[in-house]
């Protein structure tokens, strides 16, 4: 079953070296079938999409700057990214996870909890440390 767009916003932030993420789709390089829109593909660690915290890999990008991509091939859409200037300005759409588990679970196999392995590496490193320390305080008596 596919999960529609559920809901999208706008997204503004200041670039120093770049917008910091990669786009792919477009009219000549669909990336759904069927679909020619434009999605973020990558996020550069440290980049200004990143930094800013909002934008998210697979989020649909409806127009840039008040410019629509709908319906453009790749190459016409990485030109407006490039001369979009410092200012910048993204209408995106993001398609909502469904709910398979309490509220506030994403549906992403993730409780949320910390892992058992968490849990159980500090937990047998202390049981050896003070297993160690015993036997050497047993070897002094």
């Amino acid at each position: 079953m596919e999960i529609p767009f559920t809901f999208s916003h706008q997204l503004s932030f200041w670039l120093a070296l770049g917008l910091g993420f990669n786009i792919v789709g477009g009219t000549d390089q669909q990336y759904i079938a069927n679909d020619n829109s434009i999605y973020v593909s990558w996020i550069k660690k440290d980049g200004a999409a990143y930094l800013d915290g909002r934008l998210q890999e697979g989020d649909k990008i409806l127009a840039i700057n008040g410019k629509d991509l709908k319906d453009l091939r790749h190459k016409d859409a990485v030109e407006l990214f490039r001369n979009a200037g410092y200012y910048v300005s993204l209408k995106i759409q993001r398609r909502l996870q469904p709910q398979n588990g309490p509220v506030g679970h994403g549906g992403d196999g993730e409780s949320g909890a910390l892992p058992l392995a968490a849990i159980l590496v500090p937990g047998l490193a202390l049981a050896a440390t003070a297993v160690w320390i015993l036997l050497r305080y047993r070897q002094r008596m």
